[in-house]
């Protein structure tokens, strides 16, 4: 039998950092497709368009990597948590709208710093539902608490600057503005399900793979009823396939990110987790002012202020992210994860175990079966169709900056993929 390394405390913790990292990098590259909003989409029809994209990532991802009986059996032994996946997933793509417009209003470089209040709403959330940084002592809690009052910081600046100097009107600015602190709002409360499903032992591949559903359904009704009923989101979208490909693309890298994201979310809790992925602020930047030219005609005050409220809200990620669970605070997260196996009558010993990745379900769980391969190629036919009918945005591109991004991306999921592999085995 094969004798697996022992993941210590210090080793989960540096892996649930690099997850956070390549997390960062994913997650902002899934947001450079929404820049089609400037070419006459609805934010509507953009993000449901994302949300297909989603959807077919989230099934085919966790098919490659661990098989749908795999999925099958956690969801079973853990179907309690199935509506707080749905709910997530429900948050989420709220959030994801919100999101699209605020990159109409004020563009992907000041958008992507505001909603990135999600770092407060995330450390919050962490400490009230689940005890993280209680027992942490004194030093550990001023990094995580200095980090979050950085990131504030950071956020009134940039949307300061972006107020008055922002090539959109003052009250379209402003509208932009709200709706990138709304999706940091929805984007930290939705890790509360994220958090309670890892700490009693879920795998974060069967957890995505329920959370599309919430995506779907809300998604889908907050289309139909703010772009004029079925028959118009149907005509919209046949309108916009030369355009689908793109969206859908962008769906699945966000995939990519928000699986990163969980198992950052599962190995350092998400007052940690959440603002280590905050790091896709500087991917964010470099997307939009290296490859869409956004910061073209902008004043000096206006570069100067972008650039501190960036430094200090990545300042802060890395303070609280350095902020590694001392002895107390991960006795405090084993009373979280008992309260959570006495709540729903589960093992304690295997959640236990699974917080520290070991693979629990594998134990049981079958193998990859047939219809696995059917999956993945119904999931490759969507892709090649919707590329084979897509056509090149027309958008001002910097092709260079775009595919040196593009390459940095593939290099954290190679890098970060295969320590996750090592450790944990995807568990």
């Amino acid at each position: 039998m094969e004798q697996r390394p022992v993941n210590t405390a210090r080793s989960l913790h540096e892996m649930g950092v690099v997850c956070g990292l390549a997390a960062g990098a994913w997650l902002a590259g899934a947001e450079a497709p929404t820049k089609l909003v400037t070419i006459g989409l609805s934010p509507f029809l953009v993000s449901l368009a994302m949300v297909g994209g989603v959807f077919v990532a989230r099934w085919t991802l966790p098919t490659i990597l661990k098989g749908t009986g795999y999925v099958f059996a956690d969801l079973r032994h853990k179907s309690y948590l199935m509506i707080w996946a749905v709910l997530a997933g429900s948050l989420w793509a709220v959030g994801n709208t919100l999101t699209v417009f605020a990159v109409r209003d004020v563009g992907l470089s000041i958008a992507f710093p505001l909603w990135n209040v999600n770092s407060l709403v995330g450390v919050f959330w962490g400490w009230f539902f689940f005890r993280e940084l209680r027992g942490a002592g004194p030093g550990t809690a001023v990094k995580v608490v200095g980090g979050a009052i950085a990131i504030l910081g950071g956020a009134v600046v940039l949307a300061y600057a972006s107020s008055h100097e922002a090539s959109a009107s003052p009250h379209r600015a402003l509208s932009g503005i709200a709706a990138a602190v709304g999706a940091g709002l929805m984007f930290g409360t939705m890790y509360i399900p994220y958090r309670k499903a890892y700490l009693s032992g879920m795998n974060p591949i069967s957890f995505v793979t329920v959370f599309t559903v919430g995506e779907v359904i809300t998604m889908s009704a907050l289309a139909v009823a703010f772009s004029g009923g079925a028959a118009s989101v149907v005509a919209q979208l046949r309108q916009a396939r030369p355009a689908l490909f793109w969206l859908f693309l962008g769906g699945f890298c966000w995939v990519v990110g928000d699986l990163f994201q969980n198992y950052a979310a599962k190995y350092i809790g998400i007052g940690r987790g959440v603002p280590l992925s905050n790091t896709n602020q500087l991917w964010g930047l470099a997307w939009g002012a290296l490859v869409f030219s956004e910061f073209a005609g902008h004043g000096r005050l206006t570069l100067v202020m972008v650039v501190v409220g960036s430094v200090a809200m990545i300042l802060g990620a890395i303070a609280i992210s350095s902020a590694a669970a001392p002895e107390g605070e991960q006795v405090s997260t084993q009373q979280a994860i008992a309260r959570e196996c006495h709540r729903y009558g589960i093992s304690l010993e295997d959640a236990q175990a699974a917080q520290h990745g070991e693979d629990v379900v594998a134990r049981a769980a079958p193998s990859h079966r047939g219809w696995d391969a059917v999956v993945v190629a119904a999931a490759s036919g969507i892709f090649l169709w919707l590329g084979a009918n897509a056509q090149v945005p027309a958008l001002h591109l910097r092709q260079g900056w775009m595919l040196g991004l593009v390459l940095l991306m593939l290099v954290f999921l190679v890098g970060s993929g295969w320590l996750l592999w090592k450790r944990t085995r995807f568990s």
